[in-house]
């Protein structure tokens, strides 16, 4: 009997299957929906902390309790566990909401460090500390596992990733997506413009979980990008704990979470591994004989394989022209 099940953040799960933060977590029936279809745990969508209009204005609350509200109400519907996601602007924001989610039940705390930085006085440094400053209060503030979302916009992702994990970090979600404005051109006009991702998103989280996996204590999420069964496999060989999704579900149904588990049992079915520890890992850096190929290889391979397009190209070409 093929055995599924993973841990991520102290956290047993039946499968690697893991909804990420969405729309689809607004309600109750959306919350219940994931659990049936087969997701093995449910990211909250993000909790914004809510800053006063002005100086003298006590901090505004409405959106604050209907989130907490609700994540109380998921946690007696359902049983699989449910992980919060906060997004905060300050230091005692992240530490007063990341213990109000906690008193509200949640299984853990993914932190959604999505800041623009916009300042150009900044350094990458500053900001870079400021983000482990973030992590840090926030695990300081709870019991539960905390979990960080990053950006893949570092100068040194590893080394970044080898800060979070020493000030505690249980998890590391790569990546977030930055969403950037399009523009109307008719009403000249700056508009929001949501792209879902597709399988192609893949290769960034693929990178550097594949980097990463053996190198930290912290667990790895492999997020965006996730849309087809092989997707899942190739983040789990390269040492991702779970594999997350939005984008796929939006796109294709809540139901789809059941067709990536049918392809995955599949896959394994059919190449004879028994168990997702078995697989997961088995191409990861730390599994190369040599370690530096994994870098190498990825410019190599990409030079020679568009290399190999032109030829093609050419060699058509020649064809038809009778040469």
């Amino acid at each position: 009997m093929l055995d599924l099940s993973t841990t991520y953040l102290g956290l047993k799960l039946r499968t690697p299957l893991v909804s990420s933060a969405s729309p689809l977590t607004q309600d109750i029936d959306g919350i219940r929906r994931l659990e049936e279809a087969g997701a093995s745990a449910i990211v909250f969508h993000s909790l914004f902390e809510e800053l006063p209009q002005d100086a003298k204005a006590a901090p505004a609350r409405p959106a604050r309790d209907r989130y907490l509200s609700l994540l109380q109400k998921a946690k007696e519907s359902i049983h699989v566990p449910v992980i919060a996601s906060l997004c905060a602007t300050t230091l005692d924001g992240w530490t007063e909401y990341a213990q109000q989610i906690e008193q509200a039940g949640a299984n853990a705390l993914e932190l959604n460090l999505y800041q623009v930085p916009s300042q150009m006085d900044v350094s990458g440094a500053a900001l870079e500390q400021k983000y482990v400053e973030f992590v840090k209060v926030a695990k300081a503030a709870v019991d539960i596992p905390v979990a960080a979302k990053l950006t893949p916009f570092f100068t040194s992702m590893t080394n970044m990733a080898k800060r979070f994990d020493a000030v505690g970090a249980d998890g590391l979600v790569l990546f977030n997506r930055f969403y950037q404005p399009d523009m109307n051109l008719e009403a000249l006009d700056i508009q929001p413009n949501v792209l879902l991702s597709t399988s192609e998103a893949l290769r960034l989280p693929l990178t550097w979980i594949g980097m990463l996996c053996g190198r930290i204590k912290a667990n790895l999420a492999g997020s965006s990008g996730v849309h087809t069964p092989d997707d899942v496999l190739k983040l789990l060989l390269v040492g991702a704990d779970v594999t997350m999704m939005c984008s796929a579900l939006l796109r294709h149904g809540i139901g789809h979470i059941g067709k990536l588990e049918a392809g995955l049992r599949h896959w394994m079915e059919k190449h004879d591994y028994e168990s997702v520890a078995n697989l997961k890992g088995n191409l990861s850096q730390m599994r190369c004989p040599d370690p530096g190929a994994f870098e190498r290889a990825q410019y190599q391979n990409a030079v020679k394989g568009i290399q190999n397009v032109v030829l093609t190209g050419r060699e058509a070409w020649r064809l038809l022209n009778g040469e």
